[in-house]
């Protein structure tokens, strides 16, 4: 070799990639130290193998294809293309190369010169990017669908708020609404079905709410769908949700309440009155927990706990081919019975003064007395509407009275209670008030005045609870 040529050769020798010159046949005319110790040949074994024997059998018929271009008029060849491809050791192990084939001009008899790199590091690399950018992505999609569920969440938390469907105290201590409490200690920690009948107002929501709230569901929403309050064309759309342009008026995606419920629990309210083709639907999702959305082929599953209540007798319903006994034997697994107002007398005191407690602050009004005859026509009158009627004669007893005894003359009719009650009313309603104004004191830890005082959650003056608490025989116990 001479001078130039060792020269060249030095150079070579010296760069980090394999470097081979390869004539016209394919044979390896030159290599380069670096293809040495790349492919485990020798300098002397790389002389004698053609250049396909280091390429895996897989690839040698692209290569071959690809190397052709090299051969053809110099004026016709292109120069410098690169071909991702795998190479082969000479202990048959195969790895990733960067294979750069360049026209060698007049040199001899070399076609080409072929400049090969060793890429597993940087394969290695662009895998853990992959790797990276996927997790990456499906960890912006889980955000992105979390961020989706917490603002539907949220929406139907401003709608409950608008319609002031706002969960409260569950007020009372008669025979029938603690056999309520119960029954419903009995089945929230179980995963069934139960289904609430009661007359329109005993406040079946509430004990909805209730049961959810003692569940292994609680920290999961609580989701209610009126089914007689929505139209009969929005209905199912309000159940599964909808696509964008399913329907006139559907200007973009919108989850159901059973999407939003998923892990949680689904309050149905007035399940009486839902359309048989929805009926349908509600089994299939009691059954398997499947669903489509409105305008979509989209099979979604959600894990949701169904509680339905209805003022109907669905038994007749079921008669009459209004409902279906299938569902309606999925949906009373667990019925609960709501006693009416009427048959939990008792319960009255202690609900008027827990609604003159909550409303009166808002309502810039201040109750410290009922007179006896007021709360006895209170206790006698029926309550067709119950609890929700009782709460809004109070608020309106509120408004119109004009000091600090509450009036309702002319808020109530009853016929015939113009004669007395029947003996023993009075002392009912007397310890009625007592249970009462023991409780408060008892969760404000007996303070009168201060701080979080019990006459403030009263609305009394404290000297008038004090007067109250020993008028009703009340004192704060000793420390033991």
């Amino acid at each position: 070799m001479d001078e130039a040529g060792t020269e060249r050769a030095g150079i070579l020798d010296s760069l980090p990639d394999a470097v081979l010159l390869v004539r016209t046949d394919g044979t390896i005319a030159y290599a380069n130290s670096t293809a040495e110790s790349l492919f485990g040949y020798s300098v002397e074994e790389l002389l004698r193998l053609d250049l396909e024997m280091l390429i895996p059998d897989r690839l040698r018929a692209a290569h071959a294809s690809h190397r052709a271009d090299y051969f053809t008029e110099p004026d016709s060849r292109p120069m410098g293309l690169g071909l991702d491809l795998y190479a082969l050791r000479k202990d048959g192990s195969e790895f990733p190369v960067d294979i750069s084939l360049s026209y060698a001009g007049e040199m001899e008899d070399h076609a080409a010169v072929a400049a090969i790199r060793d890429i597993t590091a940087r394969r290695k690399v662009e895998e853990e990017l992959h790797e990276a950018r996927e997790t990456l992505e499906k960890a912006y999609a889980e955000i992105s669908q979390l961020k989706d569920r917490l603002q539907a969440e949220a929406a139907y938390l401003r709608e409950e708020i608008e319609t002031g469907h706002l969960l409260r105290e569950i007020v009372g201590s008669s025979t029938g609404l603690k056999g309520v409490f119960q029954l419903v200690d009995q089945v929230a920690p179980n995963n069934v079905t139960v289904l609430l009948l009661g007359e329109t107002g005993t406040g079946k929501e509430l004990i909805a709410r209730a049961i959810h709230d003692s569940s292994p569901r609680r920290e999961h929403p609580l989701i209610k769908v009126n089914c007689a309050a929505l139209p009969d064309t929005l209905i199912e759309s309000e159940l599964f949700g909808h696509e964008m342009g399913s329907f006139t008026g559907a200007a973009g995606q919108r989850k159901g309440r059973f999407e939003l419920a998923d892990g949680g629990t689904i309050f149905l309210d007035e399940i009486g009155d839902l359309l048989p083709g929805l009926q349908a639907k509600l089994l299939r999702v009691l059954q398997s927990g499947e669903f489509e959305r409105l305008g979509s082929e989209k099979t979604l599953t959600a894990d949701v706990r169904v509680i339905s209540a209805t003022n109907r007798n669905l038994e007749a319903a079921v008669a009459d081919g209004s409902f279906r006994p299938d569902l309606y034997y999925r949906l009373k697994v667990f019925p609960i019975e709501v006693p009416p107002l009427r048959d939990r007398r008792e319960d009255v005191p202690l609900l008027v003064w827990h609604f003159i407690t909550t409303r009166q602050a808002t309502l810039g009004r201040r109750v410290e007395t009922i007179p006896r005859r007021m709360m006895e026509r209170l206790v006698a009158y029926d309550w067709p509407g119950n609890v929700r009627e009782l709460e809004h004669v109070v608020e309106r007893a509120l408004i119109l009275s004009p000091g600090s005894t509450l009036m309702v003359e002319e808020l109530v009719s009853v016929p015939g209670a113009a004669a007395p009650l029947h003996a023993g009313s009075s002392q009912q309603m007397v310890d009625a008030e007592r249970a009462h104004v023991l409780r408060v004191l008892r969760d404000c830890a007996w303070k009168v005045k201060g701080s979080g005082n019990a006459a403030e959650r009263l609305g009394l003056n404290p000297s008038t609870l004090r007067s109250r608490m020993k008028k009703l025989g009340i004192e704060r116990p000793t420390r033991g």
